[in-house]
């Protein structure tokens, strides 16, 4: 896939030295085992991953041979987050990533210059609708392979979607119900958040 670009996140845009990195970092195989596991099961195998190197930096850790694309946990995270997501929405995510690592963090801030960008001709949104798969949790076990307190939910990016446009509401009418979210912007997306499973005593 030869538009796949690698962005590189260094340890020093974050402020984080390369020894602080080195001791959090997984190996490489354990952060391809949980990215992966974000994408639906059928998907898995041939999906292109990327993750963080010893030094800190973010990078290639697997070539695919579908039109997934995963992102590995962060080791600084406290929590596990792992997302995959339609090859499509890679110019969105990657602009994404290279704003966060100059400092950006705010979501509306963020939202904004993607916005702009796309409404320049500086970055192109799929045609189609596109999903993003997101797994976050408490941990995960790479013997088993296993995610704790797994939640998923699911975001599919339908630029310039309306409520008029796809019939559904501003917001959700039910738990786990569809709605839509930045209606009639390059990054209107339909989420499906389903309600969080209780928690084992």
């Amino acid at each position: 896939m030869a538009r796949v670009r690698r962005w590189v996140v260094t340890a020093a845009a974050v402020g984080l030295s390369s020894a602080a990195i080195h001791a959090q970092v997984p190996p490489r195989e354990q952060q391809i085992a949980g990215a992966v596991l974000a994408a639906p099961e059928d998907r898995r195998d041939g999906a292109w991953v990327y993750g963080y190197e010893a030094d800190g930096s973010f990078a290639l850790l697997r070539e695919g041979s579908n039109d997934m694309i995963c992102l590995a946990d962060d080791p600084r995270a406290e929590k596990l987050s792992v997302a995959c997501y339609h090859k499509s929405l890679e110019p969105f995510m990657a602009r994404g990533r290279e704003l966060r690592a100059q400092g950006i963090t705010d979501h509306g801030e963020l939202t904004l210059r993607r916005n702009a960008d796309v409404d320049a001709g500086k970055l192109e949104m799929p045609e189609q609708p596109a999903t993003l798969y997101v797994l976050s949790g408490s941990g995960f076990d790479a013997a088993s392979g296993t995610v704790a307190d797994p939640y998923l939910r699911w975001v599919v990016y339908t630029p310039y979607a309306t409520a008029e446009s796809t019939g559904l509401s501003l917001n959700p009418q039910a738990p786990g119900a569809p709605w839509i979210m930045f209606p009639g912007t390059p990054g209107a997306h339909i989420m499906i958040v389903p309600p969080r499973p209780e928690k084992k005593p």
